[in-house]
């Protein structure tokens, strides 16, 4: 919105960044070699050197920010970045022109004042700190009659701007016309065919069907374009077989873990406290008499059974009520018991008897699990001979050969994920060699290693029916269903038009009524209620949908409610953009007419001269 802003907050916000910006300042006769310290020159006001470098520098950040990289400003060239703070710092100048020309300025009070509202130049007591500023100013190469006149600019550049849209406003038809459509509301009855409701069975498709089917949809079962790869590959699991673990470490780590492999009894609890131990009592006494169950007392408390889950407990874990709780010899209620949050009642809904898995059942699981620990810790010591391998001129298949990697070649294409393709790692490094790539060491989640090298690239390739066939026919089953709903939904539009009702056809659609267009229906199409703002009342249309048709019926349509207050914010948020588009309009109109009068001379060679140091 084209609107006078707050001269504090805007140069307050802007300050902060300017203070991350150090490297810039200094530009002029000792950065170019050169007396110009101006890149040009809008009427009597000049831009200076230091000026476009910093709004540059400025520039860059933010874009760095928003790539999550640094941008080279070669790159940041090709985005048109140095052609939009040019034309923004031509914008200025050609206002503050305009500013003096008319004799529009602000006094010393106001700058003042807007220098005491910064924060950045405020001490610890939020005050205004003068050795704060000093500094502040210094690292930006700005002398404190600089940064004021700045201040006193952005304030005229305001009132100049304030004057010029000061008599923006929404024309009242067209923004009722606005609110006519964006508050308008439909009802509508919409019918769902699916595969159920098929008046027929779905026959068999015949060979000449699916050959036909397939030669026209041949797209669906055509592969991908992929890549032929030479790969070597070695996981911890591989090297599990040569290596030797002793008993004594085996029977040492089960001990250790001995809390996973001996479980104690648990119970599933649920659990309703009370505060005190009458009401409690009172509770478990109607349990007794069968006059409230557990889900009773809970709804009761105002809970939700899933509030009153304690999940599966040890005896421990239930302290003073342990005993009486894992006294039941099954499912039940007990009660009341002291906890540490008062009195409670405690169901048990399941028995989990204890389990010990004795220490030879567990012995290759045990094996296993440290073999693949210390084959990781063996494959990290020797990722440095394979890769000084690789070094050495050896290829992907050299390393097969010479070592104990394993590995061959895989003809891969995106979304396969069998064999060495079910690794994650793999898959990203397929998708990005490229034909003469260096070969490297890579690691996998896992522990492993793995190597690959473009062979080359693969066409896409269509599928033979007879390697697709039932895909084929999967499809072309779908296809004939689609097609036969979306002829019985024609067929029941065109009875409805002749005057039966839903419950003639014997179904019972959805009704959806006050729907406004950008309102949006659980498990319908996005495009249903689009399509029914497009229709008028009493209009029907059919809507495809993979496996089943959409049969839309438009009832009314009701204008806005003037009255509610939904309806008038809309109509507040519509005047407010109307308004702010059309002082936007406004500005950049009298801001171009006033570059038509304003001689403009930019020197090119400074220009350039900024961007080498860049």
């Amino acid at each position: 919105m084209a609107k006078k802003t707050s001269t504090g907050t805007k140069i307050g916000g802007g300050f902060i960044l300017l203070l991350l910006i150090v490297a810039m300042a200094g530009f002029g006769v000792e950065g170019f070699g050169t007396s110009a310290r101006s890149i040009g020159k809008v009427g009597d006001r000049d831009i200076s050197t230091n000026e476009y470098a910093r709004a540059l520098q400025e520039e860059l950040r933010a874009l760095t920010q928003q790539m999550g990289q640094p941008v080279p400003f070669q790159q940041a060239q090709l985005f048109g970045v140095d052609q939009g703070v040019l034309q923004q710092l031509v914008m200025r100048a050609t206002l503050d022109n305009e500013a003096a020309n008319l004799g529009v300025s602000v006094g010393d009070g106001i700058v003042q004042q807007e220098i005491l509202g910064i924060s950045a130049f405020q001490g610890i007591d939020g005050r205004f700190d003068r050795e704060s500023y000093r500094f502040s100013l210094q690292n930006l190469g700005l002398s404190e009659s600089e940064f004021e006149e700045q201040i006193r600019a952005d304030a005229a550049r305001g009132i100049l701007q304030a004057a010029v849209v000061s008599g923006a406003s929404a024309s009242q038809t067209q923004r009722d016309l606005i609110l006519e459509f964006a508050g308008e509301m439909r009802d509508f009855t919409v019918l769902t065919l699916a595969r159920f409701d098929l008046e027929t069975l779905v026959p068999r498709p015949s060979e000449a069907d699916l050959a036909q089917f397939h030669e026209e949809n041949i797209d669906q079962f055509t592969l991908p374009a992929g890549k032929r790869l030479q790969y070597a590959l070695i996981t911890p699991t591989m090297l599990l077989d040569t290596l030797e673990i002793d008993e004594d470490t085996l029977r040492a780590e089960y001990d250790r873990r001995a809390s996973e492999f001996r479980r104690a009894e648990r119970r599933l609890v649920e659990r309703i406290v009370y505060r005190d131990d009458a009401t409690a009592a009172e509770a478990m006494a109607r349990i007794d008499a069968g006059e409230a169950d557990f889900e009773t007392l809970a709804a009761e408390r105002g809970l939700e059974l899933e509030d009153t889950d304690m999940g599966d407990v040890s005896v421990t874990d239930l302290g003073a009520a342990g005993a009486s709780v894992f006294a039941l010899d099954g499912p039940g209620v007990t009660g009341p018991h002291s906890t540490s949050l008062g009195p409670a009642l405690f169901r048990v809904n399941a028995i989990l008897p204890a389990q010990e898995t004795p220490f030879a059942e567990a012995r290759n699981q045990l094996r296993d699990e440290l073999g693949a620990d210390m084959a990781a810790r063996i494959l990290s010591q020797q990722l440095d001979d394979f890769e000084d391998l690789l070094a050495g001129g050896a290829s992907v298949a050299d390393l097969v050969a010479e070592t104990e990697m394993d590995g061959g070649v895989i003809d891969w294409r995106d979304g396969d994920t069998e064999g060495v393709a079910a690794y994650a790692e793999f898959r990203e490094a397929a998708r990005a060699a490229q034909v003469g790539d260096f070969p490297e060491i890579m690691l996998l989640d896992n522990g492993g290693l793995f190597a690959l090298e473009l062979i080359e690239d693969l066409p896409a390739q269509p599928q033979p029916l007879a390697d697709v066939r039932a895909d084929v026919q999967r499809a072309w089953e779908e296809a004939d269903i689609a097609t036969r709903l979306e002829q019985q939904a024609e067929a029941l539009q065109a009875r409805l038009a002749d005057g039966e009702s839903f419950d003639d056809l014997g179904f019972v659609p959805a009704r959806f009524s006050g729907l406004v267009r950008t309102d949006f229906l659980p498990d319908l199409p996005r495009d249903l209620v689009g399509m029914a703002f497009d229709l008028e009342p009493g209009a029907m249309a059919v809507l495809p949908q993979g496996a089943q048709v959409h049969l839309l019926r438009l009832d009314a349509v009701t204008g806005p409610d003037r009255a509610d207050p939904d309806v008038a914010r809309l109509g507040n948020v519509i005047s407010q953009q109307l308004e702010q588009g059309l002082a936007q309009d406004i500005f950049a109109y009298f801001v171009s007419a006033l570059q038509q009068d304003t001689q403009i001379r930019l020197n090119q060679a400074v220009i350039d001269a900024v961007h080498q140091q860049f």
